[in-house]
């Protein structure tokens, strides 16, 4: 059985071929232009490749509810050749197989939790730090949507006393992504967070927000493993900092055998950030099962 994934984000959509066990067998990556130059190019792609299914995880917002006249639409987003555009309905009218669609955060969560690190728990949390901040979360099995999907890279936060700048979101002044994303750090300090590994102000203070933001989700969602992705969070010295923080800000007041063993309960993507393209694969799978 051949399953299409693809992870369509802003900057470029990966298209890929896979088995139901996860594997991928091939994957090509296509630059994120206009609707009109890239969605024929999926298309192309995956015409010939005899799939049953298509998974899709895509850049945001969108309308993930299958009862809404947009569903599959692209919404407000930032990119403006894309909005409002029927992302999923052009898919679907040139492709003629069943399709199956959420977010690209939640794609990733999926992926985890069907093949990585958080197989066999029912209620996890992934978190992406990059270019912005995404949370995709499943909850008793299920990936949570609600009125749209969640938005957890906005939720407010404590301004770091030492913080010369605050944050640089545009809609919040004091939100986890305009805190701790790729460009926050990079306005803050002057160099991308790759240049600054020798500078340890700087991932004290990326922790402290970081590990804000995970109590949150931990008083709020209670998962069982929390998952911290993207290119920021490749800098593997955050995690001690990270789970240091947390128990602290904690302060004893929730005691469970998860927290009782950090270093397994907030822990680095498992899957060599293949992990959306994966739950895409698991995307198509359910919506053939469906």
């Amino acid at each position: 059985m051949l399953i299409g994934a693809l992870e369509a984000g802003g900057t470029k959509m990966v298209c890929a071929v896979g088995k139901e066990d996860g594997t991928i067998l091939e994957q090509v990556s296509i630059p994120t232009t206009t609707p009109e130059e890239t969605i024929p190019k999926l298309i192309e792609y995956f015409q010939d490749k005899e799939i049953e299914a298509l998974g899709v995880a895509a850049f945001g917002p969108v309308d993930v509810k299958p009862e809404s006249e947009t569903y599959g639409y692209i919404l407000d987003t930032p990119k403006l050749a894309w909005r409002h555009k029927d992302f999923l309905g052009r898919l679907k009218d040139e492709l003629k197989v069943p399709m199956g669609l959420d977010t690209d955060v939640n794609g990733s969560c999926l992926g985890e939790v069907t093949y990585g690190c958080a197989k066999g728990l029912d209620s996890v949390i992934y978190i992406t730090i990059g270019t912005g901040v995404g949370v995709g979360v499943c909850i008793n099995g299920t990936l949570l949507h609600g009125m749209l999907h969640p938005e957890g890279g906005h939720i407010l936060l404590t301004r770091h006393e030492d913080d010369p700048t605050g944050g640089i979101c545009p809609y919040h002044k004091n939100c986890l992504e305009g805190f701790a994303s790729g460009p926050s750090i990079e306005a803050r300090w002057g160099k991308k967070a790759v240049e600054l590994v020798d500078r340890p102000e700087v991932w004290e203070m990326e922790s402290y927000y970081i590990a804000q933001a995970l109590v949150d989700y931990i008083v709020l969602l209670s998962p069982q493993k929390i998952i911290l992705g993207g290119g920021v969070m490749h800098q593997e010295q955050l995690f001690p900092m990270i789970r240091q923080k947390v128990k602290e800000m904690l302060n004893g007041y929730i005691k469970t055998k998860e927290l009782e063993d950090m270093d397994n309960y907030i822990v680095p993507a498992s899957l060599h950030d293949d992990q959306g393209i994966m739950g895409c694969i698991k995307l198509g799978l359910n919506a053939l099962r469906a």
